[in-house]
């Protein structure tokens, strides 16, 4: 019996363990299938945030550009406004006591007064002088009756304006006969930019810098001079600018085959929308800027419009072009960097926004490291702003060339370690493909850190759209690249842009090829005046 009995515990033990073998195995194959689920879980909570982290990234960076910053605090234009409405209450103020002070106090209450008054400025020599002269009435002294000896004289200076206005330019030309061969002879009519036109030179100069420099379209005009007095329709002033638009197409080529034969240039675009009548609506556009170096011999920029943001542009206007192009990265400049001879350098101003837009969004350490890496290459430029182009490249090499070699290992390791999909990574992964390219400058004193020069250029313009809006028609994008090409290079030149337009349909009627680049605008020399008596 108890052999039995052992036998039957020893079966019970047997299957007992047998069944806790079963359950064990039955555990750890679950516990498998947990893991599993735990690390498919694991990638795609990863991955979830990698993507919660870019549409946050956008959505900051959506309501930047929709809302401005936070209503909380002040953006620049409000913080300017709220000054200068600060400015005029205190000078309201403190003329309100300066007229209590008279009125209660002596004259030596308002000697005090007006020494407590800030120095003014010296107004420019070069503005012109209208002089009002103020006498006494009587010469005679009014205490004792004597003749009064001028000793000498005060003078103060107020700033005036006399608002643009319109008058008649009379061509007067002498005839003179002769009683012999009974012949008529007069000076010939000079040369007009519209032959037989109703505009003088400086009307469309005029015309053209409302336009196109000031960004006030034709049908504001038109009823600026209305208030003037002056009926001049809209299409009477487009057409005007279609005609003189033929006699500036010469120059513009001038001037563009000029900064063809540089060897460092800026190129950059930006969208312009063009009115589209066959749909009711606009389509797009793209202004090209080609501008030259910002330490080059040559200061001037050219500016090309096509309906295209396509490679085929900037291949063709570049063609002849050997040497640096500095660009932001754009794919479409690629054909032009492919051909022998060619130098692409990279924005550092296109890097820097990248990492700023992701800390703006996010606070991240990592994207704050890169924007102190990169303000330390800034603080170099800006020591270095005035230096020689040799002195330049030294300093940047003994200085910037360290700071670099150490950005690069630090951006590829974190890079590495960063969700692929993140907008950080974006910025690092943007920054390593362009690497080659930023480190250009560092073969170059001549060379800029970024492409700013030629985004300064198409600021203006790219403001401007709030204005005009759209361009009428592909002709009247390209007709707006040829006036941007001469008043923006006039402006890079410190002229006028005003006088040399008008200087130049004064001249450019009866010039000859040969004439042209005198006429470029860095050789501007303005031709005097013929004397004018409005009655």
């Amino acid at each position: 019996m108890a052999q039995r009995a052992r036998s039957q515990s020893i079966e019970e033990l047997q299957a007992l363990t047998a069944a806790l073998r079963i359950e064990l195995a039955a555990q750890q194959s679950e516990l498998a299938i947990q893991a599993q689920e735990l690390a498919r879980r694991d990638a795609l909570i990863k991955e979830q945030s990698a993507r919660i982290e870019k549409l946050t990234f956008e959505l900051a960076r959506l309501k930047r550009w929709r809302f401005g910053k936070s209503a909380e605090t002040l953006s620049a234009e409000q913080l300017a406004l709220w000054e200068s409405e600060l400015d005029e209450d205190i000078a309201q103020l403190e003329a309100k006591l300066e007229e209590l002070a008279k009125d209660c106090a002596g004259e030596d209450n308002k000697s005090a007064s007006r020494k407590q008054q800030p120095k003014r400025q010296r107004l420019p020599d070069s503005l012109p002088r209208v002089e009002v002269h103020h006498d006494l009435e009587s010469h005679a002294c009014p205490g004792c009756g004597q003749g009064l000896e001028r000793i000498g004289e005060d003078i103060s200076e107020q700033l005036d304006v006399i608002p643009a206005r319109f008058f008649v330019r009379r061509h007067i030309r002498p005839k003179y006969c002769c009683r012999h061969c009974e012949s008529v002879h007069a000076a010939p009519m000079p040369a007009q930019p519209i032959d037989k036109g109703l505009p003088a030179p400086g009307l469309l100069g005029h015309v053209a810098i409302a336009k196109f420099l000031d960004h006030q379209p034709l049908y504001r005009q038109e009823s600026q001079c209305a208030r003037m007095g002056v009926a001049l329709a809209r299409s009477t002033m487009a057409g005007w600018l279609g005609q003189v638009q033929v006699l500036i197409e010469p120059l513009v080529e001038r001037l563009t085959e000029h900064i063809r034969r540089q060897i460092m240039l800026h190129a950059d675009e930006t969208p312009v929308p063009v009115l589209d009548p066959g749909s009711g609506r606009t389509a797009t556009g793209y202004l090209w800027a080609y501008r030259t170096g910002a330490w080059s011999s040559l200061q001037a920029v050219a500016y090309e419009f096509a309906m295209s943001r396509g490679r085929d542009v900037p291949s063709r206007f570049l063609a002849p072009f050997r040497g640096t192009l500095l660009v932001d990265g754009y794919a479409g400049y690629g054909e032009v960097l492919k051909r022998p001879g060619m130098i692409e350098a990279g924005c550092w101003a296109h890097v820097r926004r990248q990492f700023f837009e992701v800390f703006e969004a996010t606070k991240s350490p990592v994207a704050q490291t890169a924007l102190v890496e990169i303000s330390k290459l800034y603080d170099i430029e800006r020591d270095l702003k005035e230096r020689p182009p040799d002195e330049r490249l030294a300093q940047r090499r003994q200085r910037a060339g360290p700071l670099l070699a150490a950005f690069k290992p630090w951006l590829d390791k974190t890079y590495a370690k960063s969700p692929p999909r993140s907008a950080l990574a974006k910025a690092m992964l943007y920054t390593i493909n362009r690497w080659k390219a930023l480190n250009a400058y560092l073969a170059d004193g001549m060379l800029g850190i970024d492409n700013n020069p030629v985004e300064n250029a198409i600021r203006g313009i790219a403001l401007g759209r709030k204005n005009w809006l759209f361009a009428g028609s592909e002709l009247g994008g390209e007709r707006a690249a040829r006036f941007y090409t001469l008043i923006e290079t006039a402006k890079l030149n410190g002229v006028d842009p005003h006088a040399y337009l008008t200087n130049l349909f004064e001249r450019l009627p009866s010039a000859k090829a040969a004439d042209l680049d005198s006429l470029l605008p860095w050789n501007f020399a303005p031709q005097p005046a013929a004397d004018i008596i409005v009655g």
